[in-house]
């Protein structure tokens, strides 16, 4: 069987972030606006041949051409996949053509149509065209052109119509921006495509920096583990060795082996807590580039921290899941995170708008997390406090403190 070419870029993920949406949505309002304003001037030239005739031919014209430009309309929102992204199903491709075919047929029966009614037959083609693969769109291009000739040639020499070119301006427009039609399309998805590679290459990145910490945390785990149990090993086959000829020289390996075993133990313990014990200052930054990337404007206000770091990890773990709900259950378009200094401790007050579900949407399932957030503060002595008003809301932590630091 032939290898089935791919779409020069492939399919947008399913899941787009809000910034890509938003662009989605101004580039198929632009497509739908222009596509809409040509179709109200090809209605309104077919409106005004009906109510000067008054005949079966002219009132179908009309009414086919509503049908074809709410066809049209809807075609637009398969121009998602992009340039060569594929045909939606067949039904519509087919219904869209075959209406648009239909004005232009009527349009060769009637005398008074003129080229109005050879416009949506291309306009339909240059849609259609965008989906398909690149060398496959400009042959369907070429058949759009070839149809507005074949439209002029059957009038003028077959039922003897002269078709010449409007004088009016209203028509001159109508034929310029259709004559554009499949550029500005192609350039409007080239723009989209550009949009959706570029997030999806942001994600990658993302995803390339946590393969790159993983490996390089492996690598430390192996640096610090390999050396250990290759030594562990060794003296428990000495041990084993010696243990009926020197039994005090075999209990001094097996010690030997136990202390190692320990040190392997704290160092291993000590670089798993270096990467779970996070910076609050990092934590906040983090969190505000988060919400900025997301689309929310985020004020960031530090009066004070905490001296402790018992009580700066537990305020990043706030920040943390404070952070992971607004992007889950929010909409978020403005984000307030102020740290100050109150009486005996430090409040955590992190605001925000855009809320979509209650409190009782979110994670509340014990050990995990608002819920599991405050069995940890209450542990460290501190405290968690939610609220939810007309469509904010508010997580306030406090943790005791000793001490801040400027």
């Amino acid at each position: 069987m032939p290898a089935v070419s791919a779409p020069e870029i492939p399919r947008p993920p399913s899941s787009l972030g809000r910034s890509v949406r938003s662009t989605w949505t101004y580039t198929l309002g632009s497509i739908v606006f222009i596509l809409v304003v040509l179709h109200f001037m090809l209605l309104s030239f077919a409106a005004s041949d009906f109510t000067a005739k008054h005949d079966a031919v002219s009132g179908l014209l009309l009414f086919v051409l509503l049908l074809a430009v709410a066809l049209q309309v809807r075609y637009c929102w398969f121009l998602q996949a992009g340039l060569g992204g594929g045909l939606p199903r067949t039904v519509w491709t087919v219904a869209t053509l075959v209406t648009s075919g239909a004005v232009w047929v009527l349009g060769v029966l009637t005398s008074d149509a003129g080229w109005i009614a050879a416009i949506p037959l291309w306009l339909a083609v240059s849609l259609v065209a965008c989906l398909l693969p690149k060398k496959q769109r400009w042959l369907t291009v070429a058949g759009g052109i070839l149809s507005l000739l074949a439209f002029a040639a059957i009038r003028h020499y077959w039922l003897g119509l002269s078709d010449p070119l409007p004088h009016d301006a209203a028509s001159r427009m109508l034929l310029i921006y259709s004559a554009g039609m499949p550029l500005l399309l192609i350039s409007s998805l080239w723009w989209w495509q550009v949009v959706v590679e570029l997030d999806r290459h942001r994600l990658m990145a993302g995803e390339l920096a946590v393969a790159q910490e993983r490996l390089r945390f492996a690598a430390d785990l192996h640096d610090i583990q390999g050396h250990h149990l290759q030594v562990i090993a060794l003296k428990s086959e000495l041990a084993e060795r010696l243990l009926d000829r020197n039994p005090e020289a075999a209990r001094e390996n097996i010690h030997e082996t136990r202390l190692i075993a320990k040190q392997a133990l704290e160092e291993t313990r000590s670089l798993v807590s270096g990467y779970r014990e996070t910076s609050l200052e990092d934590e906040l930054e983090n969190a505000r580039e988060v919400l900025t990337a997301a689309g929310a404007h985020c004020e960031l206000t530090l009066e004070t921290l905490p001296a402790e770091p018992a009580a700066q990890q537990a305020l990043a773990m706030t920040v943390r899941e404070a952070t992971t709900n607004i992007l889950r259950h929010s909409e978020a378009t403005h984000a307030t995170i102020t740290v100050a200094s109150t009486k005996g401790g430090v409040t955590l007050t992190i605001r925000n708008n855009g809320l979509n579900g209650t409190p009782s949407s979110m994670s509340l399932t014990a050990g995990t997390g608002l819920l599991g957030l405050r069995e940890r503060l209450e542990t460290a002595g501190g405290t968690l406090e939610t609220t939810m008003d007309t469509g904010h809301f508010e997580a306030q932590a406090w943790v005791p403190s000793k001490g801040t630091l400027a």
